[in-house]
This record gives structure tokens, sequence and C-alpha cells, in this order.
């Protein structure tokens, strides 16, 4: 049953929703419709998401003249979106998705509205705060992959997740390549070139949310909400059944929650250090844009398969697929030549590949843990571990690099993807 206060709609259920609780055909009208909306809104948040991860470290090297604390602007808006993954979880299971999504979006545009004003002001401060600030952006792009879940029955939940994802490409793939653009137009009206990404995702954040604003009625999760609750008040399931599915749902959040954790972790930390040790290497901006391109086209672009995969295949099988391919790209990152951009384009393009097994893979296996009454909650407080792990690793690996090297980052990265495989195989085992 609902608990007290998650979507106060349901008090009061209006003819419209009660149209949709009475009807499957409309139900599944709503949720191809919502795919539309999130994917609209997507393409918006990925051109907002691929700025921080373009030239967030460049902008602090710039400002503190050390390699060493690099990984902050990473770790600061990972951080950030910890936050806000728990507000926007539980904002959406309050007042439905629509609320929850639109407003972290928002959000987001203003924390890059602060970086833009920061760098012209060339305060550290505010750069570190808005930083934060836009890690809601963050959050938010990764929460709205859930949207499309509410509605969808067992067989079509990774596919939902993957239509969400898959459709972020277009945005975070065009956006690294206009670094030198944007820096051009930032120029041109005054600002630093490094702000001039963050001036478009200040953009695509609040287009991104002015869409789920406007577009996404009747929210997805309230009715999904309402359902639940006219199939609790028949529902005559022993309880000795409810307990048990709750011990299975534990163990499910738990694999979930595994999966997404470490596959966070040591695609942030690689990634994060990439451009710096192109820089290192004599490559320019033009040529770390190709790469981080190369990089977030892997981490969204082969979702609509992986979605196949997960639901044909197995949710355990592409986990652990996830793992080995980490694995891979960390040892090819640690051991190929750093002037060579075939060997780090392919590093990247398996280190997102990993990232994306395993963040559908883990993705399904939490909603399929999850009842509606109480998935965003669960969905928001999982989404704050992925960040705070991405955060760690974002954080940790300019200290790495500064004290030792990239190649012993990517090592570390290749080692701790292994933990991965023996972590999701006890989960299901012991199920």
């Amino acid at each position: 049953m609902l608990q007290t206060g998650d979507v106060k709609k349901l008090d009061a259920p209006s003819s419209r929703l009660q149209s949709y609780i009475r009807s499957p055909k409309k139900q599944q009208q709503l949720y191809k419709r919502t795919l539309i909306v999130v994917v609209l809104s997507q393409i918006f948040g990925g051109a907002g998401l691929a700025a921080g991860i373009t030239v967030g470290a460049l902008i602090a090297q710039d400002m503190l003249g050390t390699d060493s604390v690099t990984g902050i602007p990473t770790a600061l808006f990972t951080l950030g979106s910890a936050g806000a993954a728990l507000l926007v979880g539980r904002l959406s299971q309050r007042f439905g998705r629509r609320s929850g999504l639109a407003g972290g979006f928002l959000t987001g545009g203003i924390g890059a509205i602060g970086v833009v004003i920061s760098a012209l002001t060339n305060s550290i401060g505010l750069l570190f705060a808005s930083l934060l600030i836009y890690g809601a952006g963050t959050a938010t792009n990764l929460q709205a992959r859930y949207a499309g879940t509410d509605l969808a029955n067992s067989t079509q939940r990774a596919k939902a997740i993957s239509m969400a994802m898959v459709s972020t490409t277009f945005g975070a793939v065009a956006s690294p390549n206009l670094v030198d653009v944007m820096g051009e137009f930032a120029i041109s009206i005054g600002v630093p070139a490094l702000a001039g990404p963050f001036i478009l995702a200040a953009v695509a954040y609040i287009l991104a949310g002015l869409v789920l604003f406007i577009f996404l009625r009747p929210d997805p999760l309230v009715v999904a909400n309402a359902i639940l609750e006219v199939q609790n008040t028949t529902d005559n399931t022993p309880s000795e059944l409810s307990s048990h599915s709750l011990s299975t749902n534990k163990k499910g959040i738990f694999a979930g929650s595994a999966v997404m954790v470490l596959t966070q972790f040591v695609m942030i930390a690689i990634m994060t250090m990439t451009p710096i040790h192109m820089g290192h290497h004599g490559h320019g901006l033009n040529e770390v844009g190709l790469v981080i391109s190369f990089h977030v086209a892997a981490m969204y672009l082969p979702s609509l398969v992986t979605g196949f995969l997960v639901d044909k295949i197995g949710r355990t099988t592409m986990a652990i697929a996830s793992g080995i391919t980490l694995l891979a790209s960390g040892l090819l990152a640690a051991m190929g030549p750093a002037d060579s951009m075939g060997v780090l384009i392919t590093a990247l393009v398996l280190l997102g590949l990993g990232w994306n097994f395993g963040l559908i893979s883990g993705t399904a296996i939490i909603v399929d843990a999850t009842s509606s009454s109480t998935r965003a909650k669960t969905q928001g407080s999982v989404d704050v571990l992925v960040a705070l792990s991405g955060a760690l690793g974002g954080g940790v690996s300019g200290m790495v690099v500064a004290h030792s090297s990239y190649a012993a980052l990517s090592i570390i990265g290749a080692i701790l993807s292994l933990v991965l495989i023996p972590a999701i195989i006890w989960a299901t085992h012991n199920k």
C-alpha cells in the first residue's frame, strides 16, 4: 500500500486518471508518449552533461595552475549529483516524475550559469559552489531513465531504459565537438573560452527541464501508483509471499547497486584524467573533444542493443560483461602509447561501453526489485551511492596521477572492475 505523503494526487484521483487506471490500452499509449517526451528531454540533457566532462578539469587546471586538483571539478559535480539524486527521487515519489525531473534540470542549468560567472570573475569559491549545483543536471539526466519504466512491463524495462539513454547520445556527442565553437562565442561576448561549453550546458539543461514540465502529462509515476493502489485493494496474496518478495527485493537492490557503483567509480576515475593525460602528451582541445565524443557515444549509443541483450540473455550476464569490458579498457589505457589517438579512442570507447553495460543491467535489476509505491525513493537513494562513488573516483584520480601516473590509475581501475564479477555472481547465486 502507498505510504502517507507518497504522490498526494492519489487521495482523490481525477476522472482522467481513472480512465488510465481502467484501460491497459491507454496505459500503453501513455508509456509510449512518456518515452517520446523523455527522449526529447534527454537530447538536451546530454548536451548539458558533456560540458563538465570535457572542460571541467581544464578550467580548474587553468585557474589553479596545478594538476593535483584537476579531479576536483568532476568530484564536485558528481558529489552535487548525489544530493540532487536523493532530492529528485523523493520529489518524484511525492509529486511525480514531472516535478522531480524538471526541477533537477532547471537547477543544473542555474549551476552552469554560475560556472560561467565564476570564470568571468576568476572566483574559485564560486566555481566549486556552482559545480555542486551543476551536478543536479547530471543526477536528473540519469534519473530520467527511470521515467520510461514506470508503466513498462518486465519485458519492456531494459528497452525503456536504453531508449532514454541512447537519446542522450545526440546532445552528449555533439557538445564536446562544439568546444572550439563555444569557446569562440564565449570570447566574442567577453567570457573566457573554457567557459563556453557551460553556456551551452545552461541553455540545454533549462530546455530539458521545460520539455518535461510542459509535456510529461499525465505523470507516469502518478498513474503507476494509482494502478498499484487499485490492485492492492483487491490483492489477497498471503503475507508469506509478501515477506519472501521483500527479501528477494533487498538482494536485487544490493546486486543492482553494486554493479552501478563499481562501474561508475572506474569510469569516472579514468575519464576525468584522460584530457589532462592527453594535454601532457601534446594533444590539443580538438583531439580531446574527439576522444571524449567517442567515449560519450560509447556510453549511450549502444543502449538499444544493450537493452535488448539485458532483456534477452539476462541481467547477470550483461553485468559480468561490464566488468570484463572495463578490465580491457583499463589495461589498454595503461599499456598503450600515449601519443596514439587510435589507442586512446579505443580505450575510452571500451570504458564507455563497460559503463553502459553496467548501468543498464544494474538499473533493470533495481526496477525488477522494487514496486511503484517505493520505486522513485529507492532509485534516488541508489543513485546517491552511484554519484558518491563517481565523486570519489573523480577526486582520487587527480591525486593518483599527480603522485604516480595515468597508467597506474588505469591499472587500478582495471583491477577494481574485476570485483564486479564475484559480487554479481554472489548476489544472484544467493537469491
